[in-house]
């Protein structure tokens, strides 16, 4: 190979700033959702909504917790985040590997290809369901937020 044909035109740099443009947009909203919650603490009272299925009911929600988590979880307090919500956690960091997975093949010129099929599917529900179930029963309160 020639030094000419590993130059990048303008037009692959075009193409490759459309193909970057999603995943940087994703990028952008979720830095700017952790960026709020990591300055609006959720600790205090008044800043936010009280979970609706918890002042109802009583019952932990899977999300319960969940801001609680990004904010100490922002401020680099992992234990405080994994014990507000370590599905939130594990969420964040899933996040993470799909997103940067989802770059890498951009830049290959790929399509992102993430289906989820009804398996996939049914696990996450699966998933969200014993850990709302486990969260909720005696035993289970290590997993209150």
């Amino acid at each position: 190979m020639d030094a000419d044909s590993q130059r990048t035109t303008p037009s692959d740099a075009g193409a490759l700033l459309g193909r970057l443009a999603i995943p940087a947009g994703v990028l952008a909203a979720v830095v700017g959702a952790f960026a709020y919650v990591g300055t609006v603490d959720p600790n205090e009272p008044g800043h936010y909504p009280v979970c609706p299925l918890l002042r109802l009911t009583g019952v932990y929600c899977p999300g319960c917790g969940g801001l609680r988590s990004a904010h100490a979880f922002v401020h680099g307090d992992l234990v405080t985040a994994l014990g507000d919500n370590a599905l939130a956690v594990a969420g964040y960091l899933a996040f993470a590997v799909v997103w940067t997975v989802w770059v890498v093949r951009a830049v290959r010129g790929r399509p992102a290809g993430f289906t989820l099929g009804p398996v996939h599917l049914w696990s996450l529900g699966a998933l969200l369901l014993v850990f709302t179930v486990v969260r909720n029963l005696p035993f289970g309160g290590w997993l209150h937020p």
